[in-house]
């Protein structure tokens, strides 16, 4: 298969608007004290520009409400709203709600579409993705938190933790043990639980990038369910279908994900780049300094290495579907995070002082980098499915395949004859 590199010119020139849209009109957002309710009441005019170019919830097919760009266009689109954390909203395609429309598309009945699905693609609910447990790490086979069918209620009890927007949320989509004894990736079910329920409860987490929770866009929360109940039509999908599930929806998530860290990262290169023309030390530009100039080049090739593997990564889900790409969509996970990280630090020492303090947005950007590394599976676990599966196409030798003395003698041996008379005719 080849991919064709080059964007449709109709496409080029959305993507054209919505950059200059970003800094125009979102940019300016960010260095203003708001809390949700007040950067909602300014993004919905900024909302209804998004509709009329045709970019609104550009993750969905036009069938469901969305513009059915594919991954690789909606990668693109990424990359640019990936520069400031208040842009997915304004264009409809914010975490968690992108991802839950994704899963009530592919799994949800048509009343589930109608009640939770069309009014989060409007943009006039939200939602949030309740999965993560606290202590169980990266591995969802020990969650606790379960729901038993009462009759034709299911009733719902436990915790979760870091679950994004759960304050904010008008539904959640929680995965829960409903087959206790059904094999591990079979135990649990999704159920869909409006927060005007009684028995839920929010406690917002402080984050190291937002410790008091002001977040004009996102929050993070542990949740407690105590006998939650719900009508048995809310499960989503079918009994003992939640792994399956997740892993349908976070797969092209983490293409978006890594788009717009590279968005992040252009932002602090810039910042890098003006900042080294423009400071004189010790006699010369900061620009004309070797470490300078090889931070600047490093971090140029790194972006565009992470940027061309997301792609590429992206073009594969659109050709194959995920479940071909699983490979690749583990290796930008983590290839992406630490190209993140290393952008963003090399920006910050370039600014010194400045760049460690809050006049700079360098500060912040480092610290919700961090968390690259652990949301959607720690990079660790990533690294591990990537060794195993490349590892399942080799097989073990007594003797190396490459090992010279062995392929002499099998040459040797093929090539004996025309050696033979090759030495005859001298």
């Amino acid at each position: 298969m080849t991919w064709d590199f080059s964007t449709e010119p109709e496409f080029a020139a959305k993507l054209d608007w919505a950059r200059d849209f970003v800094r125009e009109e979102i940019y300016p957002l960010e260095v203003l004290d708001l809390d949700h309710a007040g950067f909602r009441r300014l993004a919905a005019p900024l909302q209804r520009q998004v509709k009329d170019q045709g970019l609104w919830a550009a993750h969905l097919g036009p069938e469901l409400g969305g513009q059915g760009y594919g991954q690789l266009r909606l990668g693109l689109l990424h990359e640019i709203l990936g520069t400031t954390e208040l842009a997915s909203y304004v264009f409809g395609c914010q975490a968690p709600d992108s991802g839950n429309a994704e899963l009530l598309a592919v799994a949800g009945t048509e009343d589930q579409r109608a009640r939770w699905m069309h009014p989060l693609l409007d943009g006039t609910l939200l939602s949030a993705f309740s999965m993560t447990e606290q202590g169980t790490g990266s591995d969802p086979r020990q969650f606790t938190t379960s729901a038993r069918l009462d009759g034709d209620e299911w009733v719902l009890n436990g915790r979760k933790w870091f679950v994004g927007n759960a304050s904010r949320a008008d539904f959640h989509i929680v995965m829960a043990v409903t087959e206790p004894g059904a094999a591990p990736h079979r135990r649990m079910s999704m159920l869909i639980v409006p927060t005007s329920v009684p028995g839920i409860t929010t406690r917002e987490i402080g984050l190291m990038n937002d410790p008091e929770h002001r977040n004009p866009v996102w929050s993070h929360c542990e949740v407690g369910y105590d006998d939650v109940r719900v009508p048995a039509e809310n499960l989503l999908g079918t009994r003992g279908e939640a792994f399956a599930l997740a892993q349908h929806r976070l797969g092209p998530g983490r293409i978006h994900h890594c788009m717009r860290w590279i968005g992040v990262c252009r932002r602090a290169f810039d910042m890098l780049c003006e900042r080294a023309v423009s400071i004189d030390v010790h006699g010369s530009l900061l620009s004309e300094k070797q470490t300078v100039q090889n931070w600047v080049a490093d971090s140029a090739a790194a972006i565009e290495s992470a940027r061309l593997l997301t792609l590429q990564t992206a073009w594969k889900i659109d050709q194959v579907g995920a479940k071909a790409a699983r490979t690749d969509i583990a290796m930008i996970k983590y290839h992406g995070a630490t190209v993140l990280h290393d952008v963003i630090d090399r920006a910050i020492q370039v600014h010194g002082s400045l760049g460690f303090s809050t006049d700079m947005p360098l500060e912040q950007m480092y610290r919700w980098a961090r968390a690259a590394r652990i949301y959607d599976g720690p990079d660790e676990v990533h690294r591990v499915s990537v060794a195993r599966r490349l590892l399942k196409d080799y097989t073990a030798r007594e003797v190396p395949s490459e090992h010279i003395p062995t392929r002499r003698e099998a040459a040797l041996e093929r090539f004996r004859g025309h050696l033979e008379l090759a030495v005859a005719a001298q």
